[in-house]
């Protein structure tokens, strides 16, 4: 019997930066939700970029999460697989991390451990320019269907994430309480009470300007 794939689900990007924290966010309810064999790992990779590196080469499976400028409508959902990854990551980047992830991806093939197979589950983000601000709603609302369309992908590799709540296993993977979704959104200010776009005091000085 052969052995089953090393299996990485990567979550990307920033949770400071509003819906730039979709991938983030969607590792994160999987790992609430789902366990897995030995043979499968969760990572927040958030904007580590090159350092990742090691993680990739490990996995012979990747699924990737995460919010890409696809230049399509608000909040829509789309897979990307294999090759065309590595386009769709750089084509219009939203920050930093997704340049860093073609390197990645870039570094891993030239050492030889590049994943033979590849998965983006990309959301196109509502808005991004929104200091400690959270997932908007429209974005939110695709956590549950791409977490769906990862288990469907890795269901052709006969891998099945198991029901944490069934199973009664809450440890495993998981990522630390303090960056749960519902602590983050009540534990920061509303924009009224804090300025979430950008420095007050040069926004300020504009408004005096006008």
């Amino acid at each position: 019997m052969s052995m089953p794939p090393n299996i990485l689900i990567l979550g990307i990007g920033n949770l400071l930066w509003a819906d730039e924290g979709f991938g983030v966010r969607a590792v994160e309810r999987l790992a609430r939700r789902y366990r897995f064999g030995e043979n499968v790992r969760l990572l927040d990779g958030g904007t580590q970029g090159i350092y990742l590196v090691e993680h990739v080469r490990w996995a012979e499976v990747l699924v990737v999460f995460d919010a890409i400028d696809y230049g399509l409508p608000p909040g829509t959902l789309k897979l990307v697989e294999n090759d065309q990854v590595p386009r769709f990551m750089g084509a219009k980047k939203l920050s930093l991390h997704q340049t860093g992830f073609q390197e990645v991806l870039a570094l891993a093939d030239l050492m030889g451990d590049s994943p033979r197979h590849l998965l983006l589950v990309g959301v196109q983000p509502v808005e991004l320019d929104d200091f400690g601000g959270s997932l908007r709603p429209e974005i939110k609302a695709m956590l549950d269907p791409a977490i769906a369309a990862a288990l469907a992908y890795l269901a052709r590799f006969v891998i099945d994430g198991s029901d944490r709540a069934k199973d009664g296993e809450t440890d495993r993977d998981l990522p630390h309480r303090a960056l749960e979704i519902a602590d983050y959104e009540a534990g920061r200010p509303d924009p009224e009470s804090a300025c979430r776009i950008g420095d007050w005091r040069l926004l300020a000085r504009r408004d005096a300007l006008d």
